[in-house]
């Protein structure tokens, strides 16, 4: 279960409404839980806590579908689902993979998206925006002078800072998921102490000591 409270459907700001009904038909979803896409859907119950977050991110998700866009949808889904990937959320990468099969990458890029680097599946456009998500997530955005200089013959200064901000954005959200347990990164923490077998009482390090 998420780590914050739900909201119902009584409860919901007008903004809310109508997209709940877009997802959700007439269900509540804290009762009755479940997306087109196969996700339990609470996300949304969870930010309508808020209804200015709420309603900022959902705006967030408009800006990058706009008209005016100067990113292909390939390449934004490219870098959103290597996001996912790289900040360890199952939701932003499951969903994101899903996106991209959607703006047409073949399902050999989708496969190669966590392995890239040695892939030879993605164009020198695709290995330059993967190599520049990398830099924005793994590491906190130092990029590399030759990362960002390949990047740039590929993409106008308008459309690199486009791509930043949605790839960002969406590192964000696969964090704030990682946080508060939400959707497909409801997980249990999977790095724990596994037990020595019964009886045992032994220093692990001894065992290095008695080698010397």
């Amino acid at each position: 279960m998420p780590r914050l409270e739900q909201v119902r459907r009584k409860d919901l700001s007008d903004f809310m409404k109508p997209v709940f009904n877009m997802l959700f038909g007439d269900r509540d979803p804290v009762d009755e839980p479940g997306t087109a896409t196969g996700t339990p859907g609470n996300w949304w119950t969870v930010f309508a806590l808020k209804p200015e977050v709420f309603k900022h991110a959902v705006e967030g998700f408009q800006l990058y579908r706009s008209e005016e866009s100067l990113i292909d949808d390939k390449v934004r889904e490219l870098g959103q689902a290597r996001a996912g990937f790289a900040r360890g959320s199952q939701f932003v990468f499951s969903q994101h993979c899903k996106a991209a099969r959607a703006a047409g990458l073949s399902e050999e890029q989708i496969a190669d998206i966590p392995c890239w680097a040695v892939s030879d599946k993605f164009s020198a456009e695709e290995r330059a925006v993967l190599a520049y998500t990398d830099e924005l997530v793994l590491s906190g955005g130092r990029v590399n002078d030759g990362v960002f200089n390949e990047l740039k013959k590929h993409f106008s200064d308008a459309a690199i800072l486009e791509f930043t901000y949605v790839t960002c954005m969406y590192e964000m959200h696969a964090t704030i998921s990682r946080a508060l347990r939400l959707e497909y990164d409801d997980v249990d923490e999977r790095i724990v102490e596994i037990a020595a077998p019964e009886g045992s009482s032994m220093d692990v390090m001894s065992m290095v000591d008695d080698n010397n």
